[in-house]
């Protein structure tokens, strides 16, 4: 199967991080803002859900949510899911299906982590699902700016250029 067929039959959209996604899921119940942690401002669903589509030569632009995410491995190539905490420090997991490897089928970035990902060595593309609760919503997603994040973490300087597009 190709990337250009996925993206048909799935009905998936460009992303603005890169890449390809379409919503699977939106929960209809929701969280009031008074349950959540002050970070948050409003309301928002319990859960949402989205496929994600990634190619050879493309990545997911390091960003942030206010939220857990949890990856979900579905079809294609290992995916590397980057990231840099608060305190600096980098993890890359192998989200994929050779579990003998390394790889591993899911895996949850926690809320305000840096992260970005890519396809896995010489593979030509990823599917990927990723299930965000309290659901996603674009008020809680930042984008990096590699001039800034470079300053907060020098040490990733070659890693945060390669995963940045500003």
């Amino acid at each position: 199967m190709t990337v250009d067929t996925l993206v048909k039959e799935l009905n998936l959209l460009p992303h603005p991080e890169g890449g390809y996604y379409k919503e699977t899921y939106r929960s209809e119940g929701k969280i009031t803002n008074a349950c959540l942690s002050p970070d948050f401002s409003g309301d928002r669903n319990m859960a949402t859900a989205i496929y994600f589509l990634i190619e050879k030569g493309n990545f997911s632009a390091l960003h942030k949510i206010k939220s857990d995410e949890t990856w979900h491995f579905y079809y294609g190539n290992a995916l590397e899911v980057i990231e840099i905490n608060e305190q600096g420090n980098l993890t890359i997991t192998k989200i994929g299906s050779n579990i003998l490897n390394g790889e591993t089928f899911q895996y949850t970035v926690k809320a305000n982590t840096w992260f970005g990902s890519r396809v896995s060595g010489n593979g030509n593309f990823s599917l990927v699902g990723c299930t965000v609760y309290p659901g996603f919503d674009f008020n809680d997603f930042e984008l990096a700016n590699r001039k800034g994040l470079i300053q907060l973490f020098p040490q990733h300087q070659s890693l945060i250029s390669e995963l940045t597009r500003l």
